[in-house]
């Protein structure tokens, strides 16, 4: 998958001396150091609680967010040491009063929608909890499966929120025209791999007229859905458990999505597959995956890149070869999922980028070319 003629990203140079690349790497312990303690900020509901930009000592912060004193002293050293958090001069720490910028707080709290890059922040901690079965994968090649993953779901669901949620009623579905169509005449809907189903209740209550199914192969996700689907009283939802490469429907659905789903599955070829299987000949099916390049040295510019490798390395890939599968991970890339999408059965693929979205493509897929009409 790499194109030698291919000059989109130049390829990574070398830091200038040793000097820089220590400093370097400092640096990066750092930083890796602060993402958990951003993601317990974000967790214990502390960022949320500084929101205001009021100064409080710790104490008063602790007895706000009904934490304890000592730990959340702890925790503001690290965020003042990182320059996250800003503090005044006192005698002691205890009379110190600290505050959050309104600029850090945008990019911090719960009040900052799609923006809050602490939710990202929680795959660290996730993914160290596996750290030494993921070691023990390196020499036996095999994978790690969903069960040593604890919140992983939920911190997807959390991350989808944000990427996907915010966007999809005004941007990602108007992506095609004829999606909103079908959707507002009442339209055949299935999610594949769809976790914990806010994407597929979302558009359940947007589009009354159509019915939507989802299908995830985690019990633990499934029943999550179906009890929010009944709190929320929605009627024109089902959620079902099936492994989406045995999963088998012939030309049922007017429309399918899949969300961030398909480079996770061990064998992503039979379940695009059994997606073209599924949808009417006129049918459309959206697919929002990682934006990344195939080829690795086409990635060194990606603002994300270090991260996502990380997290195919940790998650997508080995969750995938835990089951047999393909390991394709999260960097499978936009040349492979074409390729992959057209041994399926698909002949029209548009790739389509929204501006706000650094993280995904949204692939609008046909069986045959849409008829052009002039």
């Amino acid at each position: 998958m790499c194109d030698t003629h291919d000059t989109a990203d130049a390829p990574a140079q070398p830091l200038a001396d040793d000097q820089a690349f220590d400093e370097w790497l400092l640096d990066s312990l750092n930083r890796g150091a602060l993402a958990l303690m951003i993601s317990i900020g974000h967790r214990t509901g502390l960022f949320d609680r500084m929101a205001d930009g009021a100064a409080r000592t710790s104490t008063e912060l602790a007895r706000d967010a009904g934490l304890s004193e000592r730990y959340v002293r702890e925790w503001l050293g690290a965020m003042v040491a990182g320059r996250i958090v800003l503090c005044d001069d006192a005698a002691s720490n205890l009379e110190l009063r600290f505050h959050l910028p309104g600029a850090h707080a945008a990019a911090l709290t719960r009040a900052a929608g799609p923006d809050n890059i602490a939710v990202f922040a929680q795959y660290i901690g996730v993914l160290g909890h596996a750290e030494s079965k993921v070691v023990e994968a390196f020499e036996h090649g095999n994978g790690v499966p969903y069960a040593d993953y604890p919140r992983f779901h939920e911190v997807m669901a959390e991350d989808s929120g944000q990427s996907v949620l915010g966007s999809l009623i005004d941007h990602i579905l108007p992506l095609d025209d004829d999606i909103v169509a079908k959707l507002s005449a009442g339209a055949e809907v299935c999610d594949v791999g769809c976790g914990r189903g806010l994407a597929l209740m979302l558009m359940a209550e947007h589009f009354p007229e159509s019915r939507f199914c989802g299908i995830d192969f985690s019990h633990e996700a499934i029943e999550f859905a179906r009890s929010e689907a009944r709190a929320r009283g929605l009627i024109n939802i089902d959620f079902e458990i099936h492994d989406a490469a045995s999963w088998r429907e012939f030309e049922r659905y007017d429309l399918v999505f899949t969300f961030d789903s398909i480079h996770d599955q061990a064998r992503p070829d039979l379940v695009l597959a059994n997606i073209a299987e599924s949808l009417k000949p006129d049918g459309i099916y959206l697919m929002q995956d990682i934006k990344m390049r195939s080829c690795i040295r086409l990635n060194t510019q990606h603002p994300m890149g270090p991260l996502l490798y990380t997290i195919s390395c940790m998650h997508c890939m080995s969750v995938s070869l835990a089951y047999g599968g393909m390991g394709l991970g999260a960097a499978w890339g936009r040349e492979l999922a074409e390729t992959m999408l057209t041994e399926a059965g698909f002949t029209d693929v548009v790739i389509n980028e929204l501006g706000h979205d650094t993280q995904n493509d949204y692939y609008i897929i046909r069986k045959q070319p849409q008829t052009q009409t002039f």
